[in-house]
């Protein structure tokens, strides 16, 4: 029997899971199926046990379904439990379904592997203080980065996820205001505002010529974050394509033991993003 994998989301439809974990299957040699898979709104943990019924081996989770696979999980990894949010269910042997979040991983190694920009030793500023941050800060605080700024528009949340790492890493939270005089390595944004079209209120000044920026969204065209860094004379700019392929290789992984190339993949969605 083939063992079957699948997304759940709400919607699903634009979702480019099927395409890349399909490469990654064919790539690896590796006989599974993979779909994607519309689920109704409070209908996660019924659509879940069903998967699983069926000969379900893993599933990748996406908007709005992260928080439900997290509770549903019988056991979390320590990164899916810092993140509080879980994107990939692995059903083991023993019958048990383990929750991980691989969104940080699939970040850090498309900055590190695929643009080969420096994470260690440098000025991180991360705009956003939502869920999608709080998934990429522990493996981001792993590479040993010099500080990390979280700017947010309400600074008392920027303030309770820099308190929630305290633990681990010394995080420094401000206002978008309250970045002015200040300069960074590496510029992540983590906020939605590329979904529609804005940008947060950033001050003149935060970048160098040396500066990256990245953003965890992608599109067609450049988002307006990249479009800010261009005009601000950035030339290092990427947005989170490479990391949503990065995040499902790190699934990948989990579910097979195999860790499948990702260049190529990440090429062929650009240039089907781009027709």
């Amino acid at each position: 029997m083939i063992d079957n994998y699948a997304v759940f989301g709400n919607p699903i439809a634009h979702s480019k899971s099927p395409t890349l974990q399909t490469a990654f299957a064919e790539q690896t040699q590796q006989e599974l199926t993979y779909k994607a898979q519309c689920v109704e709104l409070n209908h996660f943990e019924t659509a879940a046990n069903k998967f699983f019924a069926n000969n379900g081996k893993g599933l990748n989770i996406t908007v709005p379904f992260k928080e439900d696979a997290f509770n549903y999980a019988k056991k979390l990894t320590p990164r899916a439990k810092r993140a509080g949010a879980v994107n990939t269910l692995v059903l083991q042997s023993n019958g048990e379904v383990v929750g991980d979040n691989t969104d940080g991983v699939g970040l850090v190694t498309d900055i590190t592997s695929h643009l080969n920009w420096k994470i260690k030793g440098k000025r991180i500023l991360i705009l956003g203080a939502g869920g999608a941050v709080r998934g990429i800060l522990e493996p981001f605080i792993q590479e040993s980065p010099s500080t990390i700024v979280i700017a947010n528009r309400t600074k008392e949340k920027a303030e309770k996820l820099a308190n929630d790492f305290s633990d681990i890493f010394p995080i420094t939270a401000c206002s978008f205001s309250e970045l002015a005089g200040q300069s960074f390595d590496l510029i992540i944004n983590g906020t939605s505002a590329s979904l529609s079209g804005k940008l947060p209120p950033l001050p003149i000044g935060i970048t160098t010529e040396n500066t990256c920026c990245y953003d965890m969204m992608y599109s067609k065209q450049l988002t307006p974050f990249l479009l800010w860094a261009e005009e601000n004379s950035v030339k290092n700019i990427s947005d989170g394509l490479g990391m949503l392929v990065c995040q499902g290789a790190e699934s990948f992984f989990i579910w097979r033991g195999v860790r499948p190339e990702t260049k190529a993949v990440i090429d062929t969605l650009r240039e089907a993003l781009s027709n």
